[in-house]
């Protein structure tokens, strides 16, 4: 049995791909009626508002809780996760934290971005080498049921949470702007949306194929052209650095959520 404790976004995007081979072995413990209720209706699973019922009947347990929330949860479940496989998905927990306040020691950290809503999620996994191989694929398949999956050590992920984890929000707030610009040069918000959301997606997909993003750039930018004149607006007001000021932040953050 899965069991996920906290049933928001996240979970529900996990759940949403593992429930046509796993749903009759998924259980979620979720504080609110009216998600429980949305959630059972929806991909046919069980519901608890009972944190300890979702120990009670699973061996793989999810966190899916906010860090803010990471105090109150474990404190409720610890002296339920003796040889529990345990998977946070919490921004800034590590797994040092994890392991003193659990008394399991299979505990494994999981980034997951939201695209995974749609099967199209980044997730990076760490963990320790106490848990076998075949316990380690049952997670692998989970994530990898909601996109791609990488697996690094442990002190990439504050970057990793920075970079992929929030990233989604910082590409839509780019697109704002593309959109916003958009309008203020002639086109209705429609129009805007369309040719802002496109042009990003099939960027992201010739990206995919293997293309360097220097080439890809050089090739759209034609001297004394309308693109090098608008990439002159990004070099003069600092771009770059701003992206890498952007992820520092919230690099910075994911430390200051995991007590570091």
């Amino acid at each position: 049995m899965i069991g996920f404790i906290g049933g928001g976004n996240m979970a529900e995007a996990l759940i949403k791909g593992i429930a046509v081979k796993h749903g009759k072995n998924i259980i979620v413990s979720e504080p609110r009626d009216d998600r429980r209720g949305y959630l059972e209706k929806t991909y046919h699973i069980r519901t608890t508002p009972d944190n300890r019922e979702v120990l009670k009947n699973s061996t793989v347990i999810i966190l899916a809780v906010k860090p803010q929330n990471m105090d109150d949860v474990t404190a409720g479940i610890s002296d339920m996760t003796d040889d529990k496989i345990v998977v946070s998905i919490a921004a800034g927990i590590p797994i040092s934290y994890l392991s003193s306040r659990l008394k399991t020691s299979k505990i494994i950290r999981v980034m997951p971005n939201t695209p995974a809503l749609i099967q199209e999620g980044m997730s990076v996994m760490s963990m320790c080498e106490c848990i076998h191989d075949k316990e380690v694929g049952i997670i692998k398949e989970i994530f990898m049921s909601v996109g791609s999956l990488l697996m690094l050590p442990e002190k990439y992920m504050n970057a990793v949470t920075a970079l992929s984890g929030s990233g989604p929000a910082f590409f839509a707030y780019f697109v704002e702007g593309l959109i916003e610009g958009g309008i203020k040069t002639g086109l209705d918000r429609a129009d805007a949306r369309t040719l802002a959301i496109q042009t990003m997606l099939g960027t992201a997909r010739l990206l995919d194929t293997g293309m360097d993003p220097a080439k890809l750039r050089e090739m759209v930018t034609s001297p004394g052209g309308t693109t090098e004149a608008g990439l002159k607006v990004f070099q003069e007001r600092g771009f770059t650095d701003t992206v890498i000021a952007t992820l520092e932040a919230a690099a910075n953050r994911a430390r200051e959520l995991g007590g570091e």
